[in-house]
């Protein structure tokens, strides 16, 4: 590897995407030769298709040093208070051993935790880390993103090499959805796909080949009987295109996880001839056809989104269920991987259900329901959309998820976890109060004995997703508006 200056120089010849590299000689050349090739050792050489080693190896051209944060309880005992234009100097003493425990004797003791890789020091109480880590200050509007229809789901992928894309699933009928890459600070638009009423992309790798679903709900008077489909990543055009429909009814969502070395597509059938309680279909990828065949099929009522996860050695599916037909007071369930089906593993109360978010927080496992509507007729036939979404932990004594938290919420839509420096949060989407989409989302705070706290209202218009992204130091959360052409991109102020 040449950790020096780089060379740049225009060929002649395109260097190709696709290159096979089995039973080929490399020569290595000399850039500090006109002629010749390499001579002396050559210990190891690694092919990294579609990346730049040099940021993984080579030192940084512009390195920094990081802040540290000196925790109060120390500052205010140090007997160390120097003027400043005062120098002193003090002998330090490395030592290595496993960790101790943290006691008023030991403050100002740091250690390296070689496995994690930060630097702590004890305050007296407990190990802290020496680092500054980022603290989520404020949110503020960065952009746009211009869409052809009304957007019902935002998906963030990368592909190595070629950049970082948005996929916007539109639920107009006929007008495409778009996928735009990130260009130059902000998202330009990279390819329409043709979609019916889309609700949801997946993207997933199998290999070398690169993927995107999309959930197509399709038309009401054929009772939404369409085709959802999974689109292929075609280097050199450097498009989507059709590699395989799928037969759904009113499909939601569509999830695609891995198990044992095999990749699974999970497809929410949403309504089959105008019945809600259908059946929902787990797909499994053929090597040899190269196609997603059934698998397991799983009876959902008005199901709406399926979540992927894994606690330890057992893997688990939820599904968000809305609706039986007549009321929306509907049983989600949880089901866990026994041999190569899921069964039934536990059944939660939900009201509307239509997104579930798993997420851990120092080794404890949540589960988060978006609960979006009360329904239950024939008593008054009122809908209430101001109802409780509710987070669950699993209780590993008992074997089950048990309610942690409830949240009021407005029409929730979707959760979505995220981490800014050691803090943790939730956004919820709110779309309607019963009267008005105009209604916040909110950024909620772990706290730890206090639970989740409301930390940031964001004003939103029938809010349908929550994502969010890094681009290099910054980080930001895209909003899809189910009411608009125009969904928004918001940045995040960090300390």
């Amino acid at each position: 590897m040449d950790c020096g200056v780089t060379m740049s120089r225009t060929l002649k010849t395109s260097f190709p995407a696709e290159l096979s590299t089995s039973s080929t000689t490399v020569h290595v050349g000399n850039r500090g030769r006109r002629k010749g090739t390499f001579t002396g050792l050559l210990r190891q050489l690694v092919l990294l298709p579609g990346a730049d080693a040099v940021r993984i190896i080579c030192p940084s051209t512009n390195p920094a040093t990081a802040e540290l944060h000196v925790p109060h309880s120390l500052l205010a005992t140090s007997p160390l208070r120097p003027g400043e234009d005062e120098r002193f100097e003090m002998k330090l003493r490395l030592t290595l051993r496993e960790e101790e425990s943290c006691r008023m004797a030991s403050a100002g003791i740091m250690w390296f935790d070689s496995h994690r890789r930060v630097i702590q020091v004890c305050d007296g109480k407990a190990w802290v880390s020496l680092y500054a880590t980022k603290q989520l200050s404020y949110v503020e509007e960065y952009g746009k993103l211009l869409t052809d229809g009304r957007t019902r789901d935002i998906e963030i992928f990368r592909i190595d090499g070629v950049g970082l894309f948005a996929a916007a699933a539109s639920e107009n009928s006929g007008s495409g959805s778009t996928i735009f890459k990130w260009d130059n600070g902000t998202f330009h638009q990279h390819q329409v796909i043709s979609t019916e009423h889309a609700q949801k992309w997946e993207f997933f790798t199998i290999g070398r080949d690169i993927f995107l679903a999309v959930a197509n709900l399709g038309g009401e008077k054929e009772s939404r009987k369409r085709s959802s489909v999974v689109y292929r990543w075609n280097r050199r055009l450097q498009l989507f295109l059709p590699h395989q429909h799928l037969h759904t009814n009113g499909a939601r969502d569509v999830e695609a996880f891995r198990l044992q070395g095999s990749t699974y597509l999970v497809v929410a059938n949403h309504i089959k001839e105008h019945k809600h309680v259908t059946e929902s279909i787990i797909y499994k990828w053929n090597c040899n056809r190269r196609r997603f065949e059934e698998h397991q099929a799983i009876v959902t009522s008005g199901a709406y989104d399926w979540e992927f996860f894994s606690v330890g050695a057992f893997s688990f599916l939820v599904v968000a269920n809305s609706f039986n037909g007549s009321s929306t007071h509907v049983d989600s369930a949880i089901y866990v991987l026994q041999g190569e089906r899921f069964v039934l593993f536990q059944t939660i109360k939900t009201r509307g259900a239509t997104d579930w978010e798993p997420f851990t927080i120092d080794e404890r496992h949540f589960l988060a329901v978006a609960n979006s509507v009360s329904f239950t007729p024939p008593a008054s036939g009122l809908s209430e959309y101001v109802i409780n979404s509710t987070i669950y932990e699993l209780d590993l004594a008992q074997l089950m998820f048990v309610k942690f938290q409830d949240i009021l919420t407005y029409s929730a839509t979707d959760w979505e976890f995220f981490t800014v420096g050691d803090d943790s949060f939730l956004i919820v989407a709110n779309s309607f109060d019963g009267s008005s989409n105009m209604v916040d989302s909110i950024i909620y705070r772990w706290q730890g004995y206090e639970r989740f706290v409301p930390v940031h209202h964001l004003p939103t218009t029938a809010c349908a997703d929550w994502e969010k992204v890094d681009v290099g130091e910054e980080s930001f959360l895209l909003f899809a508006n189910a009411k608009s052409k125009s969904s928004s991109v918001l940045r995040l102020k960090v300390a």
